[in-house]
Formats: C-alpha cells, structure tokens, sequence
C-alpha cells in the first residue's frame, strides 16, 4: 500500500525489508514488462532453438508442446508474481527463500536459491549472446554466396571471437544510466513485437512452396538421427525449445528496486511478459513453419545455411520467388536484433541479481561486486556477469554439443531457482506467508505445487 507520507510503496517496502535504496527508482510498469519481454525474446528462442523443435517431433510437436509448456509456465509465473510483491527486492528468488523457509533453514534455502538462480543467468546470457554469434556466422555465410556457393564459413574461433565481442558491447551498454538501459528495453520490446508480426505474415507469403495446415498441426517428426523412437518421448525432449524461451522473466523481479511501486508493478510485468510472449510466440511458430516442406533437407548441414533450418527455410523462400535470397538475409538481421536486445537485457538482469547475491555477502569478494558507480548503477557487478558468461561459451571450443549443455544449464538452472521459494511458500512458510496486493488468494497453494511438480518433471527431462 501507498505509505501515508506518499513516499513509492515498494521503498517503503524495501525499508521494511531492512534494505536502504541504493539504486535508481525510476521504471515504469511498461519498462519493468520490457526487460523480462525483452530476455523471453519469443524471435530469440525460437529461432535459435528451431533446430531442436524440428529434430524432435517437428511441428506438431512445436505447436502444442508451446501450448502445454505456455499452461505450465504461467502457473510458475503466478506464484513467482505472487511472492514478488510480498518481497520487491533486487535479489528477488533467493531472498523469498531465505523469508519462507524459516530461522532454521534461511541460509542453506537462501543459498541454493541464489546459486542456482546466478548460474542459471550467466548460463542464459552465454547462450544467447553465443546464439546471436552463430546467426551472424550464417548471416555472413549467406550474403557470401552459402555453402554451396563458396560463401565463407567463421570457423569456431570466429565465432567465439563474435561471442566475447557481443558480451563487451552489452557490458558497456549496461553500465550507462538505467534511463538509457530503460529506453534500450522498450525498444526491444517493440522490436521483437515488430519482427515476429513481418516474420510470420511475409515468409509464407513469399514462399512458393508452402506447408498445408494438415502437416503444421498434425505432422509428427520422428525420424531424429539419435536412435530415440518413443513418441512420447520424442515430444517432451521437443519441449526444450518452448521452455528455453518462455525463461527469464525472474529479470522483472531483479528490477524491482528500480521500478516504482514495485510490490503492485513488479508481479504485473512478471504475468504480461509470459501472457504476452505465449500468444506471440505461437504465432511466430505457425507463421514461419507454413514455409516449412521438407524437414531433411532444413536440418542438412550441406544445405546453404550449413543446417541452420530457419536460415535455410528464410533464405529458399527469397530465392524461390525471386531469384536470390537477399530478403532472407534482411530476415535474419531482423532476428538478430532481437538477439542483440535480449543479451543486453539479460546482462541487466545478470547484474542486479549479482548486486543483490553480493550486498548480503553470499559471493566471493562480495564488498567488489555490490558498489555502485555515481549513476546508481552496479557496474563491477556488470562487468562480472559479461565475463562469466564468456567463460561458459568457450566450452563450444571443445565441442558444438556443448550449446544444448548451455540451453539446458539455463533452463534447469533458472527454474530450480524459480520453483525453491513456490516450495517453500506451499510448505514451510504456508502459514506465516503475508501476501502483497497482488496475490491468488486461495489459490495460492494449489498453483504453487502445480509449479513445483513441473519444475521436477522438466528437470528430469532436460537433463
């Protein structure tokens, strides 16, 4: 509620929480839903996780395993929402653990949390930032003739160059006021609004040979390459795409220091940014696999794209109807501006997590990476993250496989994190929870173990 001196609520919320505030409170609800818009970024994960989609049941996997994993998410999203506006703080999931779990077990409850929530963010920074490095390696493989055109193809020390480049212009990025930062996300976020509506009308507008609604929602593909033949299977391994992208909206809560009223805005951009993201996101899959024929020769790593599908599926619509495939080339850079936006964001979100994690002392050198510089901005915290996520891609040195470990890092990483405190809201701390304005009432407790039993089941599957 509104304190009777008028000053922002979730301040006065924060103060109650025993933090002074330190940084700048200066988002709006639209800008607190754009940095988690932004680090969903539907054109970023499903773009970049095609591949997967395609090789693991293709589209009608893609199309109702977004539907099941979109239910599931926004169970998760209500109860994270739910806690946000009990406890508005930059650290956000570690310290809802440490307030329901208990006296006894505050710190171990606490610091599981935190180090799974950190890891699982500098595994999510990593692997978009290494995504956006390997759609750039396309991109320039197709603007010079494609594989089979003598184009050049960036050998992995290229695109690891790509990688360490992309995650020092988002460090400097991040390190200018919030305002600029804020502005950045709005920007995103439109943008991403933007590519998926021109992507999922034109490509299959200007593909000559296009997929019938029979095989967009009905055809199952299970011809893998991996020896994997259970249906069943096939389709929940396929939900890895649907679930990498529909992550990240932790980053509203990690901005709730910044964002005015934060206990009432902060749950808001947590909900919208999954609502919104789930009805894009689906369009975006229809839309585009409409463009989709023949899902061998997508995923060849001898076609033009070198078996990036949506590269490939991009580029032969353009040269099917006209003769050469710059428009498919234009796509893409639509696509990865997308990516470029949803790597700064979550190095936003990277470092608000690790000023928290650092001001209550849990990280080593702890007093380094919580000071803030004279525009209230956590810039060694910044810094630290770009580097982390760095380290994490030159695992791609020794092996491509390597990338999927990342998405799967991220994912299980993030939504351990996210499902500790919902645990320990529905048991430990079911009778001393004190709700927020924002809050599911008596629903609370049965959305809550909904959440926890999906987190447990994708855990398994991911692994």
């Amino acid at each position: 509620q509104e304190s009777v001196s008028g000053r922002d609520s979730g301040e006065e919320r924060l103060n109650q929480l025993g933090y002074k505030q330190e940084l700048k409170r200066s988002l709006s609800v639209l800008s607190n839903f754009a940095v988690s818009f932004s680090c969903i970024s539907v054109l970023t994960g499903v773009t970049t996780l095609y591949n997967t989609g395609l090789t693991y049941g293709g589209p009608a996997s893609m199309v109702y395993g977004w539907i099941v994993v979109g239910i599931f998410t926004l169970f998760v999203g209500y109860s994270m929402a739910e806690i946000c506006s009990s406890f508005p703080t930059s650290g956000g999931l570690y310290f809802w653990s440490a307030n329901l779990a208990g006296p006894t077990w505050a710190p171990f409850a606490s610091w599981i949390t935190g180090w799974f929530n950190i890891v699982g963010q500098w595994a999510c920074t990593a692997s978009v930032d290494f995504s956006f490095a390997q759609l750039i390696a396309v991109i320039i493989l197709l603007s010079t003739g494609g594989k089979n055109g003598g184009g050049y193809e960036c050998s992995k020390y290229v695109v690891i160059a790509f990688h360490g480049g992309t995650l020092l212009l988002h460090a400097i990025l991040n390190s200018l006021p919030i305002f600029w930062i804020s502005l950045m996300m709005k920007i995103a976020s439109a943008w991403n609004v933007f590519g998926v509506f021109v992507l999922m009308i034109a490509v299959p507008l200007v593909a000559t040979e296009k997929a019938t609604p029979q095989f967009v929602f009905n055809h199952f593909y299970a011809d893998n390459g991996e020896g994997i033949n259970n249906r069943p299977y096939i389709f929940f391994i396929g939900l890895l795409m649907s679930q990498y992208c529909l992550s990240a909206y932790d980053s509203s809560a990690h901005l709730t220091e910044e964002t005015m009223n934060s206990d009432k805005n902060g749950p808001i951009g947590i909900v919208n940014a999954i609502g919104i993201s789930i009805a894009v996101g689906w369009a975006y899959i229809i839309g585009i696999t409409f463009a989709v024929t023949d899902i061998p020769s997508l995923l060849d790593p001898n076609n033009d794209a070198g078996g990036y599908a949506i590269a490939e599926a991009f580029y032969r619509a353009f040269k099917g109807r006209y003769g050469n495939g710059i428009g498919g080339i234009v796509f893409l850079v639509i696509v990865a501006v997308a990516v470029f936006f949803c790597g700064m964001t979550c190095v936003t979100s990277n470092s608000r997590m690790t000023y928290a994690f650092s001001r209550d002392g849990a990280t080593p050198f702890s007093a380094l990476w919580h000071k803030v510089n004279h525009h209230e901005v956590p810039v060694n915290a910044v810094w630290l993250s770009a580097f982390m996520s760095f380290c994490i891609g030159l695992t791609s040195l020794g092996s491509l496989v390597a990338f999927d470990a990342m998405v799967s890092i991220s994912t299980i990483g993030l939504y351990i994190a996210y499902a500790l405190p919902i645990f320990f809201r529905v048991t430990l701390g079911r009778r001393t929870f004190v709700p927020g304005p924002f809050n599911l009432g008596k629903y609370g407790v049965a959305v809550g173990w909904v959440s926890v039993l999906w987190v447990v089941t994708i855990s398994v599957l991911f692994s």
